[in-house]
């Protein structure tokens, strides 16, 4: 299984740019640093962006965020870019050119849906890492996070809680759902958004590494639950599990997005894309 995450996705596929993720450096730090000179977060990072710069956030396909570099600098991707110049993401972006740009050099890579509890509070927000294999096991990556920031490793980061594992968890009653979401007081956090990050983490895994604000298809509680078993199983190496998944993927309309997926941005953009 792992050698289908070395080539690239529909959204991973660099397209016409694909010649300038040669002269991205092979080491994983220096690869992350090039990461993090192309994107900014849309808030994370004290900047804030409105109108067509906010709208970057929904470029979805890592041909079109380089397309959206290009726009603006002709030098290298490593060349320094001013952060406000950067092209205007989040998480799942970071994540989804650190995929590509391995997946470009046949590296076995995934993106990962889940929560972060290692941003300076007690919160777990919800996030997105770059996952890949080194030949023994897989490897999380943090591209988003500053490689100076407090007791975390990005470049091996186990800290992460997986949508799955925190669905499992919630519903053992372990957790307090209401600790993990977007934020610690706004809607978007609880029962609900864990079922539905449960969802984004199969898609991710099925090679759809969609929006954080894509929706699309229905999922019930049994349904997050057979989703999550298995994910977790997978991931603890059961190959019959990572099969089933697959299969269920593909044949179930309220798993896979088929098409269209209903985007709510935080951009402001509200309605069905074709994907």
């Amino acid at each position: 299984m792992v050698d289908r995450y070395r080539s690239q996705s529909a959204y991973s596929d660099p397209g016409p740019h694909a010649a300038l993720l040669d002269r991205v450096p092979t080491d994983v730090p220096g690869l992350v640093g090039v990461v993090r000179n192309v994107i900014v977060h849309y808030y994370a990072q004290g900047l804030s962006f409105v109108g067509e710069r906010l709208a970057e956030v929904d470029s979805r396909w890592v041909s079109r965020i380089l397309t959206v570099d290009r726009s603006r600098h002709t030098r290298p991707l490593g060349a320094p870019r001013e952060p406000k110049s950067r092209v205007v993401g989040c998480a799942r972006d970071f994540a989804l050119l650190t995929v590509a740009t391995l997946r470009h050099r046949r590296v076995a890579a995934r993106t990962r849906i889940g929560f972060a509890g290692y941003f300076g509070d007690a919160f777990h927000y919800d996030h997105v890492v770059a996952e890949y294999w080194n030949g023994e096991r897989w490897v999380r990556v943090d591209a988003q996070l500053d490689p100076g920031t407090g007791d975390v490793d990005p470049f091996d980061v186990r800290r992460f809680i997986t949508a799955a594992e925190a669905w499992t968890a919630h519903r053992r009653e372990e957790i307090d759902p209401d600790n993990f979401g977007a934020d610690p007081v706004g809607p978007y956090r609880g029962h609900r958004f864990l079922l539905d990050q449960v969802r984004h983490e199969l898609a991710h895994r099925q090679r759809d590494e969609l929006l954080l604000w894509d929706e699309w298809g229905s999922m019930d509680e049994d349904l997050a639950d057979w989703v999550a078993q298995r994910l977790v199983a997978a991931d603890a190496g059961d190959a019959a599990a990572e099969d089933e998944l697959a299969a269920r993927y593909a044949a179930d309309p309220a798993l896979h997005p088929g098409g269209r997926v209903h985007c709510v941005s935080p951009s402001g953009l509200d309605a069905w894309v074709d994907v």
